[in-house]
């Protein structure tokens, strides 16, 4: 289980809403991502970053050799709940380990949501809303593979932190 809280990582997402959205900020997103992702971690990661509207891909790199077609699974298991349930995938992860405790993630999905099969959705940390001030709603998504969900998720949240900073 997370470390962080459900209204700790609503607060993230919170703190993380952009000025604007278009292919050059998801350009500088992805590339600090990216970045980081080569000085910090060995591990090989999958960054994608693509609207929501569309599903129009807008940036999409590995951090160095070694990715495998499992990360572009992930990707698309991921970019699923936050498209779907409009929130970062290690938040959800936190609701439905706390609404059902002692449950498996997805066999808590399957039986709040009465889904046949879950497993499109990965509620696993790594998906990141992209939302911007003044529009309603989820306008991109991010999503990093690779490194350990917590991982994941706080490579993401940085990048949008030191965006913002520099704004």
């Amino acid at each position: 289980m997370s470390s962080l809280t459900f209204d700790d990582l609503k607060a993230q997402e919170d703190a993380c809403v952009l000025p604007t959205f278009d292919s050059d900020v998801a350009w500088e997103l992805g590339t600090l991502i990216r970045t980081h992702c080569r000085t910090h971690h060995t591990r090989p990661v999958v960054v994608y970053i693509a609207h929501t509207n569309s599903s129009q891909l807008l940036f999409f790199a590995t951090s160095r050799p070694g990715t495998l077609p499992d990360n572009m699974h992930w990707v698309k298991r991921k970019e699923a709940v936050v498209l779907r349930w409009g929130m970062s995938t290690l938040r959800m992860r936190v609701k439905m380990e706390t609404e059902q405790p002692g449950t498996a993630v997805q066999a808590a999905l399957k039986d709040k949501f009465e889904m046949q099969d879950p497993s499109v959705y990965g509620c696993h940390g790594g998906g990141f809303p992209v939302r911007v001030k003044g529009v309603e709603g989820v306008v991109g998504v991010i999503v990093v593979s690779g490194l350990k969900q917590e991982d994941d998720h706080a490579v993401i949240v940085n990048a949008i932190r030191e965006y913002l900073e520099k704004k």
